[in-house]
């Protein structure tokens, strides 16, 4: 119903719409006015209808009681229909005023109509144009998709052409054969780079030609025949040049490493031979070997014959061992008075052979050494022989990997096919003087030459000579044991009686033990070997055994243990100056030799002071027993300790002094056994202080008599020699 009256007032109002205006606002309000009373009245107060719930009133009532007007109004007990009354008149009053104000704007509405009815057409005039706009774009769109695909299609056909285009063209220019080609290949010297780089491109083409062939290209077969005619013609010369360089390597004189960098500059011949003309290739390979072989084979036959010439003529023989005594040696021994010796137990300098200034220094040149009489010992010539081999063997490695493009077990064997003879050369004359060499320390020296050299090699990358190294070691590592198992053998079976005069000092074949052990284990440092050490370790017990023999041919143990203290320390003193001080040897020797030094110490000791010696340890004996009475009595034999003691103590030390001196040939040594003597004399006094200072002989007037240990001990310290 309020809906009717609503679209009543709106149709009144579109009717007059085009009269005044204050009349279209006063409908307008009035038309909304009586909408909401209708609204009001007949949605609040319709309570026949049957959804009606009491519930919904009670939520209803609550709602209202909840207004902040409605609760005022209670709280101040106003009577709520003249409440309702005041409501409903405040209404209408702000009603006619708001009824007011539209009328008082009712032109500007008015204005605003007809503005927004305006707008309205120009609204709908731009629909129209852009309706229009909108199918033109629409056709133009599928037009731009037409010309896209055609886009893609063209660029689709011109790629496919660019691709046909570039393999004809390609295909073209690998079958001309361009006439620079033809002249530079049959006109030009090949050493000319222009000759090589034609060479290359002359490879490219028949390359291409076999490839085209296998594929049976008609075009192939109009450039074959030219071709092949090029490649006839680039072999022959590259062949000509090659066997020139290497007959010129057969000249007296020449330095075949210089015909040799040259082929290496034009390794591609080489490499065009193998790939179009295996024939040529191999008989270029064939005339190589052969000529370096003989070359090679020849140089080195040559050298090793004049380094013989320069060694030392002096060598040892089956007779210079260890264990054989001077005056039965003839020879090596027996000629003291050559300029230069080659000493077969002693270093000396020998041992800078393995230095690596001199390792791989340059090589010895016959000729002038023979000039100026210069003479070596074995191991140097073997180092210079052995190093030139290095050297030679590690560039003809190289130079074959790189000209004749091999490499792994084929390298290997094309080295051995030129240098197989001179090694074998090599070897033969190496067992030949192996088998009548007796100087240990030249083998020893030229096993570790080998040693490093198979290092260098190894640095190198350079695998042409391990089995050489091998072979040498297999030669020489025997020959070192044998000759070692004879000199322990020699001294093993030495009989001491006849060796000669006896004497305390150092004996001659401990000398030849302390210098060849110290050679040994110093060369030996480097690159250890247990069967070595094993051998040296049953030589040190064959020296020290015959050590003890010769020392009991000595009728006084003094004597004894004078030779054995010297012995030891001069083995030691040798040893410590080459081998590292921790070494087996060192340390057995140190041991020996304290234990005789301590020894001799009592020794000398007992003469001046055997009855205070004896005495101090019977007592301090029978103090850890608590037995002490019972050298209560012998008062007199302690009063002559004591007063023998302070009357000849100066005299004795001074005497045990100078003859210590003259029994030691180790100046330092002697000055450390009298310092020893002297500490265990003060030592042996003092505890004959502590033994009379026990209540047991506290009462003896003799012990006034007893000199004060400090005392003693400046007095001592003026009688130690200085050095």
């Amino acid at each position: 119903m309020a809906e009717g009256v609503a679209a009543a007032a709106g149709a009144g109002a579109d009717a007059n719409t085009a009269g005044n205006p204050t009349e279209v606002a006063m409908a307008y309000l009035q038309d909304e006015t009586d909408a909401d009373m209708a609204s009001l009245n007949l949605g609040e107060l319709d309570i026949t209808t049957d959804e009606f719930i009491l519930d919904e009133v009670d939520i209803h009532i609550q709602a209202n009681l909840e207004d902040d007007l409605v609760k005022e109004a209670l709280k101040t007990g106003v009577d709520l229909r003249q409440y309702s009354k005041q409501v409903e008149a405040e209404l209408q009053r702000i009603e006619q005023a708001s009824i007011k104000d539209y009328i008082k704007e009712s032109q500007n509405i008015a204005l605003l109509h007809n503005q927004i009815t305006a707008c309205d057409s120009i609204l709908e005039r731009m629909e129209g144009m852009l309706s229009g706009f909108q199918s033109d774009l629409s056709s133009i769109s599928s037009e731009i998709q037409t010309l896209q695909q055609q886009s893609v299609s063209m660029n689709v056909r011109l790629k496919n052409r660019q691709a046909v285009r570039s393999h004809l063209s390609q295909l073209v220019d690998e079958l001309v054969v361009p006439g620079a080609m033809i002249s530079t290949i049959l006109e030009s010297p090949v050493t000319e780079q222009e000759f090589l780089e034609q060479l290359h491109e002359l490879n490219t083409k028949i390359n291409f030609a076999k490839e085209l062939s296998f594929r049976e290209t008609l075009a192939c077969a109009d450039i074959q025949d030219i071709v092949d005619r090029l490649k006839l013609k680039a072999v022959s010369k590259i062949r000509e040049f090659i066997l020139q360089k290497i007959y010129s390597f057969r000249k007296p004189m020449t330095n075949y490493q210089i015909p040799q960098n040259t082929l290496l500059k034009y390794r591609f011949f080489y490499q065009f031979l193998l790939a179009n003309e295996r024939t040529v290739a191999k008989e270029i390979r064939d005339e190589y070997v052969d000529t370096m072989s003989k070359i090679y084979y020849s140089y080195f036959k040559s050298y090793s014959g004049r380094l013989l010439k320069v060694q030392y003529e002096e060598v040892a023989d089956k007779d210079d061992l260890m264990g054989v005594e001077d005056t039965a040696k003839k020879g090596f021994f027996s000629k003291p008075s050559l300029k230069s010796r080659n000493t077969i137990f002693t270093l000396g300098q020998r041992g800078a052979i393995l230095s690596p200034a001199e390792l791989e220094g340059p090589i010895l040149v016959p000729h002038t050494a023979q000039r100026g009489d210069s003479r070596y010992p074995y191991e140097t010539l073997f180092r210079s022989q052995h190093y030139a081999l290095l050297d030679n063997g590690c560039r003809e490695y190289l130079f074959l990997s790189d000209f004749f493009m091999v490499a792994g077990n084929s390298a290997l064997d094309l080295f051995n096919s030129i240098m197989g003879k001179t090694l074998s050369m090599f070897l033969k004359s190496m067992s030949t003087y192996v088998s009548d060499c007796y100087d240990s320390i030249a083998i020893f020296l030229c096993i570790h030459i080998i040693l490093r050299f198979r290092a260098i090699t190894a640095k190198r990358n350079i695998p042409a000579l391990d089995k050489y190294w091998e072979a040498v070691l297999e030669l020489l590592w025997p020959r070192f044991e044998l000759i070692l198992e004879m000199n322990i053998s020699s001294i093993r079976n030495t009989d001491p009686q006849k060796l000669g005069v006896l004497d305390t000092r150092p004996h001659y074949i401990t000398r030849r033990y302390a210098e060849f052990s110290s050679a040994i284990v110093s060369i030996n440092q480097t690159f250890p070997n247990e069967r070595t050490n094993a051998l040296l370790g049953q030589l040190q017990i064959e020296v020290e055994n015959f050590v003890l023999k010769m020392a009991a041919e000595f009728p006084s143990r003094r004597d004894q243990l004078i030779f054995l203290i010297n012995n030891y320390d001069m083995m030691l003193s040798v040893l410590m100056e080459r081998a590292a001080d921790d070494s087996k040897e060192v340390e057995g020797f140190q041991q020996l030799l304290l234990a005789r030094t301590q020894e001799f110490i009592e020794e000398i000791l007992s003469p001046p002071f055997g009855g205070l010696i004896a005495f101090v340890k019977e007592a301090e004996a029978l103090m850890e027993k608590g037995q002490l009475e019972r050298l209560k009595n012998d008062e007199a034999r302690i009063t002559q300790l004591v007063r023998g003691f302070s009357s000849t103590w100066k005299q004795s030390v001074e005497a045990m002094s100078q003859d210590v001196m003259r029994s030691f040939t180790n100046f330092k040594n002697g000055t450390s056994i009298i310092q020893g003597a002297l500490t265990q004399l003060i030592q042996y006094y003092h505890g004959f202080h502590k033994v009379l200072n026990q209540p047991t002989f506290r009462s003896l007037a003799v012990r006034s008599e007893l000199i004060n240990l400090h005392h003693l001990m400046v007095e001592v310290k003026k009688h130690k020699p200085n050095f």
